[in-house]
């Protein structure tokens, strides 16, 4: 085969851009403005709103629209805000992804123009699909309004939608333009959804930051009865160490084998799918970093303190560990060909020995694997019938 004569490299860079904040709408909100730069006249903006979070505060289009009046200098909203179907079901089929795509194309959205996301992660996820699609790239702005999307997957790189019974089947990586956390909007969480970022807190901990584990253990209490100021701190840090790996980690698009931040994951993807997404994904991260605890335990050499301590830390924080799916073992055990698949060929899945420090394999025992789930569902069983 000839080879061309202009053959050669490019490099592509982006500004990682994650703002925390309180009342991003509110005292002006200059510094949401300012993040919306346009090289003639206002910057055309879509505003999509995750329908499941304007229930909880109606207010919120009251205040986009004074926003955007406030600061009219700066941006235009492209008509009113656009409703969307929130939680697990806006990746399920394309239908969040078509509106999204057919509001850009009727409002005149462009790539120099800019869709502002309201949502939890599942409609940051379609949403951000949708503008990274459209034009082959709309700037995005997510702003993420459940503890799990402000820690874990609205300040990432990703895009998709669930597709033929897969997990995240359909996607993109495509960094969005910034990401803010406004704090203020997990006030009117439910306690599931309130929760639902500390299991990923817990992950992270594990992975990267051995005091993390020691103060969510800490503050389990003050975090169960929904302190702000404690959940800011932890969803931050989260964040910052999410970010960080994004950045310095050196493999931003997972090109290279190994993801260690989807610790947990092949089991949780599995599990949500099995219960027809009845179990959060947060629930689910739980019951799935326990299962590779017991697996760390009984293959690799990894105390068995450790699992016993993250089951303990994970229980008081309210997660309740406890998943009936968890006795379809077959079933539950595909989830690692589909994480294999996902990966791109090669089985490469991260277990943690003790915090901070963790191996990569490339070879699961499938009967030390169903061993760890038993003693996973034993535990969650266990702890069900004493609450029950």
């Amino acid at each position: 085969m000839q080879e061309l004569a202009s053959n050669g490299s490019v490099s592509v860079t982006w500004r990682h851009r994650v703002h925390t904040c309180r009342h991003a709408f509110a005292d002006e909100g200059g510094a949401l403005a300012n993040l919306l730069p346009c090289d003639s006249g206002p910057a055309q903006v879509l505003i999509v709103l995750d329908e499941g979070l304007l229930r909880a505060q109606p207010d919120l289009p009251a205040q986009l629209s004074a926003w955007s009046d406030t600061h009219r200098s700066l941006v235009h909203a492209a008509g009113a805000p656009l409703i969307v179907p929130g939680g697990e079901q806006a990746k399920n089929d394309r239908t969040e992804f078509d509106l999204v795509v057919r509001a850009i194309h009727e409002r005149h959205i462009c790539r120099r123009s800019y869709v502002l996301a309201l949502g939890g992660g599942a409609v940051l996820d379609a949403v951000g699909f949708a503008a990274a699609t459209a034009h082959r790239g709309v700037r995005l702005i997510r702003m993420p309004s459940t503890t799990l999307s402000q820690a874990d997957a609205g300040v990432g790189v990703k895009n998709g939608l669930n597709a033929f019974g897969a997990k995240n089947l359909v996607g993109s990586f495509a960094p969005p333009w910034a990401v803010v956390n406004d704090t203020m909007l997990l006030c009117t969480l439910s306690d599931r959804d309130w929760r639902a970022g500390l299991s990923e807190a817990v992950k992270v901990a594990l992975l990267k930051d051995p005091s993390l584990l020691f103060e969510l253990e800490h503050t389990a209490t003050a975090l169960r009865g929904r302190d702000l100021d404690v959940m800011e701190r932890i969803v931050t840090r989260t964040a910052e160490l999410h970010v960080s790996h994004i950045v310095a980690g050196g493999d931003p698009f997972e090109l290279e084998r190994a993801r260690p931040l989807d610790f947990g994951h092949w089991s949780a993807h599995q599990l949500e799918q099995m219960t027809g997404f009845g179990l959060s994904h947060g629930d689910a991260v739980a019951i799935g970093t326990l299962i590779d605890l017991q697996y760390a335990t009984l293959m690799l050499g990894a105390s068995s303190e450790l699992s016993q301590r993250v089951a303990n830390c994970l229980e008081s924080l309210g997660f309740p560990l406890h998943c009936d799916a968890l006795g379809e073992e077959d079933r539950l055990l595909e989830g690692i060909e589909r994480f294999r698949e996902h990966l791109g060929g090669s089985l490469a899945i991260t277990m943690v020995t003790a915090p901070g420090v963790s191996d990569e394999v490339s070879h699961i025992d499938l009967d030390c694997m169903r061993q760890a789930i038993r003693l996973t569902r034993r535990r969650g069983d266990d702890r069900a019938s004493r609450a029950g």
